[in-house]
């Protein structure tokens, strides 16, 4: 098995559909298959061998598959990293993984250069005007077969707590997950499709749920490499996207852009959502704008990562992360492994085909998450009677306000029902008197008003006492990750 299976085969078949592009410039399927090869052939002379680590730090730009694919036909294990990483970064991942060769994009190239040296890999920039001159300097290699457990892909995670651990996912892994994905039951892939690639490609969403998916089924990835909803609007009527991906952040900005309404999306069908919640409001907003049917699902780095699905065949709940996927299981633990009482929030664990092998040369970082093929997740979940799973909030993320549980996730959809609120945040701070206090930051709408007294009365209003934020403050905009999740480990309240 390997996954460039799926490019070979999706090459016989649509040799002269298009797989990827990026405004003017497109690439076949038989041109990203023959530039996969040639990628290989190339890393072979580098040395890199069956089993070898390749680092690529690009956004989303063609070159990004290329390398990808490329890495896989010669059986190496693709090593992704954020294009925004600093030296220090770039070398915590590097030495972590013990990558051999490190490509990276021109507009890094400093930053990447430095953490290449410090870890001792071999760097090479990758310009956009000439590094697909120097692919096709190379031969071509016979693809690598690789058995289905070998490692095929390093994520690492984001650090929340501690360094940043690289999560392996097997060709298996990958495969399935993006078959998963290309069902019709959730994202509905199929050729002529056209998805719209706004999600990072060196972050497992916008791999397995994009990337993977459309090579699967010859779609065509058309690519943003980095999101604005005005750009957005204007690839989807361009290049009538049928199929979209995104964080709740992309979708908050689609449904308050003021001029929407001067861009033809009515080639929109199915969009899904991932990343962190989606507020309820924000759902129906873009639906109601949009006349797309907008999924949310769930999972992680470590689950390849679709986990949950509101599966486009079934009921679909608000607020809810849906059922496992086909071939997936999930259950509600406590610290000690054990299934809590019926009706009872407990902390997510999973099992299943997606499921990572462990955290690379980090057996202390797997046993504390993996047990008996289960993965604990550190989100806390609830279980409706119809098996459908809610996010309460993440462990670490749980604020306790006085001996009270307060899950932000709750709170923050409140804030979001706000007509003037634009997006929001709710965090823990420390307190004297409760051990912890309730803190709400908020972005406030264009051409709207609102003061911080108005947001707390709002808040009171409508939640448990001990809940309502006594903190409340307005800035101008809140931190944001890669793939535009908001980063509460960043915001500073004075």
């Amino acid at each position: 098995m390997n996954l460039t299976d799926n490019l070979r085969r999706t090459a016989e078949q649509y040799p002269d559909t298009v797989a990827v592009k990026m405004d003017d410039a497109e690439i076949t399927f038989a041109q990203l298959n023959g530039l996969a090869a040639k990628t290989a052939g190339w890393l072979r002379e580098l040395g890199v061998q069956p089993g070898d680590r390749v680092a690529v730090s690009l956004p989303n730009i063609p070159h990004m598959p290329i390398l990808y694919y490329g890495i896989l036909w010669a059986g190496g294990v693709v090593v992704p990293m954020n294009p925004l990483y600093k030296d220090r970064e770039f070398a915590h991942v590097l030495r972590d993984s013990g990558a051999k060769v490190f490509f990276a994009w021109n507009g890094v190239a400093d930053q990447a250069a430095k953490g290449a040296a410090e870890a001792g890999a071999t760097f090479l920039e990758v310009d956009p005007a000439t590094f697909s001159g120097q692919v096709l300097a190379h031969e071509p290699i016979a693809v690598t077969d690789r058995a289905a457990e070998d490692t095929a892909v390093i994520l690492y995670t984001s650090g929340t707590t501690g360094a940043p651990k690289g999560a392996e996912l097997t060709h298996a892994n990958m495969v399935r997950n993006a078959e998963v994905c290309a069902s019709d039951r959730l994202i509905g892939l199929s050729a002529g499709d056209v998805v719209f690639g706004g999600l990072p490609l060196f972050h497992v969403f916008g791999q397995t749920c994009m990337m993977n998916t459309a090579v699967l089924t010859g779609a065509t990835l058309t690519l943003l490499p980095r999101f604005d909803p005005q750009r957005a609007l204007e690839i989807i009527e361009r290049d009538k996207v049928t199929i979209m991906g995104g964080v709740p952040t992309m979708y908050v900005a689609l449904t308050q852009f003021p001029d929407r309404d001067r861009f033809d999306t009515s080639s929109l069908r199915r969009c899904v959502s991932g990343g962190s919640a989606l507020p309820v409001e924000i759902l129906r907003g873009f639906e109601e704008a949009y006349g797309a049917m907008l999924l949310e699902g769930y999972g992680l780095s470590e689950t390849s990562p679709v986990a949950s699905f509101n599966h486009a065949d079934r009921e679909r709940k608000a607020g809810s992360v849906g059922q496992p996927v086909e071939g997936v299981e999930f259950k509600l633990v406590d610290p000690e492994w054990n299934e809590v009482p019926e009706g009872s929030d407990g902390e997510i664990a999973i099992k299943g085909h997606n499921i990572m092998k462990g955290y690379f040369g980090n057996p202390e970082a797997t046993e504390k998450v993996l047990k008996d093929g289960w993965f604990r997740t550190g989100d806390i979940g609830r279980r409706d009677d119809d098996g459908y799973y809610y996010i309460v909030d993440r462990a670490k993320d749980m604020i306790i306000r006085g001996g009270y549980n307060v899950y932000p996730r709750e709170v923050e959809e409140v804030l979001y029902g706000h007509p003037a609120v634009a997006s929001a945040a709710v965090v823990g701070i420390p307190s004297q008197m409760h051990g912890e206090e309730v803190a709400a930051v908020i972005t406030v709408k264009p051409g709207m008003t609102v003061t911080e007294d108005e947001i707390q009365q709002y808040t009171k209003d409508r939640v448990a006492a001990y809940k309502y934020p006594r903190v409340v403050r307005i800035v101008d905009e809140l931190p944001l990750g890669p793939t535009g999740k908001i980063l509460k480990r960043e915001i500073k309240i004075s």
